[in-house]
């Protein structure tokens, strides 16, 4: 086990290059099932769910070739035969992604059985979604106390509607659809970059995938796919916690390659905290020693800041935002929709001297801004991690953060790269 030692209170500079998106490299992972032929990706992050992956896709007889990772970022996978329709449970139990693997390991050998998936713990999280997609596709589905059992004769192309835009719902959906005989349809879709980037990939090795972008799809099946390569873009995620970061040490940052048509509605939150950015072509440039300040509403109500389906802001990125807020001045209302235990963290910000009401699990009021001092502490899952260490930078004195893990599992090398800006942060056995 390991922790974060840091020295809050200092300003960064410099610049920073985001990793390759980890929401997209997982599916894009799981979609090499689909050929036969070699796949190699680049851009691929080095972070612990990517590696459980690989592991997974290892177990059951892909071949990885991880030789060139760590000089540029490259990885070659080939399945050109798959051993096993049972995936290593405790491998699965690591990661939520694994449950991506099972429409195309549906669609390539007809049949999967899936350990009950891990993941971070921040409320219900059903998967219903990806059952009704599979099943109109053609599968069924038995469910015992420690696994998902699907199969199938043949994956035929269906009219779906989706209970809800699940994003790694609609995933499966469009693997499964890929190799399916017939024309599928999917309405309610899932359209967050990620969810594009996979289309895109898919027609890249010779799917027939429209409607890109939109809330419906659709996909002619194919009777093949064939190997290919793919870049992976940069993460959006991880674009907004940088931008986050600078926010709140009052730092100047500059965001390479931010791709910043994937930010409007980042951007518009931000702005709301008083966060101004700027867009350099594909880099973002956040000034230094900006005055945080809450907008008010027109009409000088509290104003709120919400997640949504794309494009709206997202889920992922509330953390993140929280901490922000914490020191901006004024009053906010966060109103996590989407889980209903992702803001149950705040109790460690208030801690460090934030001032937040958690009116329930979805409903937060900040009033900022607050002096923070560093405190001991433990991350909860990835995203709460990252906006707890946002908050140890800013923090007057020395924090601790624990369970670090965590925060690997999607941020890759952190310490190292804040540490180029100036952070005094520094990772030790605990």
């Amino acid at each position: 086990m390991e922790k974060f030692v840091i020295e809050g209170g200092h300003r960064l500079h410099g610049e920073i290059t985001p990793t390759g998106n980890k929401n997209a490299a997982l599916p894009l992972l799981a979609a090499c099932l689909l050929t036969a032929d070699t796949i190699t990706y680049h851009n691929l992050p080095q972070i612990n769910d990517v590696r459980t992956m690989l592991a997974i896709l290892q177990s059951i007889g892909v071949t990885v070739d991880t030789s060139r990772w760590d000089a540029d970022k490259s990885v070659r996978l080939t399945a050109q035969r798959v051993a096993s329709s049972e995936l290593d449970y405790e491998l699965c139990r690591r990661i939520r992604a694994s449950l991506l693997l099972m429409g195309p390991m549906l669609a390539r050998v007809g049949e999967v059985r899936v350990g009950k998936p891990g993941g971070d713990y921040i409320g219900r999280r059903p998967v219903d979604t990806h059952f009704l997609a599979l099943e109109a596709l053609g599968a069924t589905a038995v469910i015992d106390r420690s696994a998902y059992n699907l199969k199938t004769k043949g994956l035929r192309g269906a009219d779906i509607f989706l209970n809800e835009a699940s994003v790694t719902g609609t995933e499966n959906a469009i693997m499964g659809a890929a190799l399916a005989e017939g024309s599928t349809v999917i309405c309610n879709a899932a359209c967050e970059p990620h969810v594009q980037e996979l289309c895109l990939f898919l027609n890249d090795l010779g799917a027939n995938i429209s409607g890109i972008g939109s809330n419906q799809l659709y996909i002619e099946g194919v009777a093949a796919l064939h190997g290919g390569e793919h870049t992976i873009e940069s993460d959006n995620i991880e674009v907004g916690s940088y931008i986050g970061l600078a926010a709140v040490t009052g730092s100047e940052l500059l965001i390479r390659n931010a791709m910043p048509r994937h930010l409007r509605m980042t951007s518009l939150v931000f702005r709301r905290l008083g966060v101004e950015l700027e867009v350099r072509g594909e880099d973002v440039f956040v000034p230094g020693g900006q005055q945080l300040k809450v907008q008010n509403d027109l009409r000088g109500d509290i104003p709120y800041i919400d997640d949504a389906p794309w494009p709206g802001f997202p889920a992922d990125l509330m953390s993140i935002a929280l901490t922000v807020a914490t020191q901006a001045s004024g009053t906010i209302i966060m109103f996590e929709k989407m889980f209903d235990g992702r803001l149950f963290f705040v109790d460690k910000l208030n801690g460090m001297g934030a001032r937040i009401i958690l009116c329930d699990p979805h409903r937060a009021v900040v009033i900022g801004p607050s002096r923070l001092h560093g405190e001991e502490l433990s991350s909860p899952d990835i995203r709460a991690g990252m906006a707890i260490l946002l908050a140890a930078l800013t923090a007057e004195g020395e924090s601790v953060i624990r369970n670090v893990q965590q925060i690997d599992r999607g941020y890759e090398r952190i310490e190292e790269r804040l540490q180029a800006l100036g952070a005094r942060i520094e990772r030790v056995a605990d």
